[in-house]
């Protein structure tokens, strides 16, 4: 494991980063040397009668403003309604906000849900990855062992599939690592770090511009960790590792050299397999990519990362996710203060890769085993601060999903006239993991043991929303 140190940083929660952590970044699933996810003996496969072979999840760390993207208001108040103008969709009937231009030509591909509400008011992903919500800052700030399981760790828990790749991955880092802290969400808990996913490194880049409330640029390709057994290092050292790709041909050629490889264990050779393997080197290898297609997607860290993504899937990883998170260069959707300015930076390049990314997909003949969902842990306050910001508000919020077995141009939900509260068909956390495991194939009401051996529903008490699935 790695223990990383770094120089303060806080979000809105105030949690400063020089807290010290171990994170699983630098290791598959928790450790190289514990490669415990392949001899898990509890597991079995799952007979897969689900439309959807993997999940592309981007997750928008702080909460997007729901009423400036994707359910607006222009009757409503000066307050609530905000700067931004509605156009139309794809979809007859269907307006969004002005700054998606892109994604409003394609959500006769798409499924909006409009009124995705719970109760758990946190800047912890715990809810999106989960589907539990009835936890609290206190219980649930900081990963741990207790933590329900990710969706991408019962995936791996009832052996959806096997695979060449690494087959649950999040870039282009861990949740909360602008912080450095491990945010709950993503990992196995109770079911043990056998389960956590890889985690890419970050080199972070900017362009420089931007500062907490004033968008910049966040640049960067994320990378696959190093194969080293590293000591405890600080988070500079961590930012200059060579990738795996640039070290990998000379590890291996050591490895098998010495006759190291042979050495391993029948596990750990196979998690040693899983990273070298060629279809992982070239799902991260981006100068394989067409010109054209890269371009598309663009050069911030979030295109690529989605890039990746769209690789992994091809590739055969079951469960990917972008983490869009960073403090330093004004790339978060916690916006309490400017919300509109940075709106203005972030919505468009959100844009431009959702657009990419469904589009390419469906090119390539992947869109309907393929599942996208678009979402943060939380909506905003419909009314606007006096910092021209908007502050939290689980009440409401939305998600956008493509693919998978999903209707197109479907929009479930209404909100209130302030955009507040679901006035019909409200969505929970629990509902929407167990759509996700309804359409992967995965029986929503299957339960998995907690420390205890207390049999856990995996959806929480969630139910599949039946009206979005095709």
């Amino acid at each position: 494991m790695l223990r990383i140190f770094g120089a303060g940083k806080r979000l809105c929660d105030g949690v400063s980063r020089r807290e010290a952590i171990r994170v699983g970044g630098l290791s598959l699933f928790g450790s190289m040397t514990l490669p415990r996810l392949l001899q898990a003996e509890s597991t079995q496969r799952t007979e897969r009668k689900g439309t959807a072979r993997s999940v592309i999840l981007m997750n928008l760390l702080g909460g997007p403003p729901h009423q400036d993207l994707f359910d607006l208001k222009p009757q409503a108040p000066d307050k609530v309604r905000g700067e931004f103008q509605p156009i139309a969709t794809s979809v007859p009937g269907l307006q969004i906000g002005e700054l998606l231009p892109l994604t409003s030509r394609i959500m006769d591909r798409c499924t909006l849900i409009r009124t995705y509400s719970h109760r758990y008011n946190s800047h912890n992903p715990y809810n999106v990855y989960t589907g539990f919500d009835l936890g609290n800052d206190r219980e649930n700030y900081f990963a741990k062992r207790s933590d329900h399981p990710s969706m991408g760790a019962i995936c791996q828990h009832v052996r959806l599939h096997e695979t060449e790749v690494p087959p649950y991955v999040i870039l282009p880092a861990f949740p909360g690592h602008s912080q450095s802290l491990r945010r709950a969400g993503p990992y196995g808990g109770y079911l043990g770090s056998q389960y956590d996913p890889l985690f890419t490194v970050w080199n972070r880049q900017s362009d420089g511009k931007g500062k907490f409330y004033v968008p910049g640029m966040a640049l960067g390709t994320p990378v696959l960790p190093s194969l080293d057994s590293l000591p405890d290092i600080t988070a500079n050292r961590l930012d200059q590792r060579h990738s795996l790709l640039d070290q990998l041909d000379r590890r291996v050629g050591e490895l098998e050299r010495t006759q190291s490889v042979s050495s391993l264990g029948h596990f750990q050779q196979k998690v040693f397999s899983l990273l070298t393997s060629s279809k992982t080197r070239n799902a991260f290898d981006l100068a394989q990519e067409k010109p054209e297609i890269a371009e598309r997607y663009g050069q911030t860290v979030w295109g690529k990362s989605l890039l990746i993504c769209r690789r992994l899937v091809e590739a055969g990883s079951t469960f990917v996710s972008v983490n869009w998170e960073e403090a330093d260069s004004g790339n978060h959707w916690d916006l309490h203060e400017n919300n509109f300015g940075m709106c203005r930076g972030l919505v468009p390049t959100l844009d431009q890769i959702v657009s990419t990314l469904i589009l390419d997909l469906e090119q390539r003949g992947l869109l309907d085993s393929t599942l996208v969902v678009v979402m943060g842990e939380m909506g905003r306050t419909p009314r606007i601060n006096g910092k021209a910001g908007r502050d939290h508000w689980p009440q409401c919020g939305f998600a956008l999903m493509a693919g998978g077995g999903l209707k197109k141009g479907c929009v479930l939900g209404k909100t209130d006239s302030q955009a507040a509260y679901p006035m019909d068909r409200p969505v929970s956390a629990g509902d929407l993991v167990a759509t996700i495991y309804q359409l992967l194939g995965i029986n929503p009401e299957l339960t998995v043991p907690d420390l205890t051996g207390r049999p856990m529903h995996i959806s929480h008490g969630g139910e599949p929303v039946w009206e979005v699935i095709a």
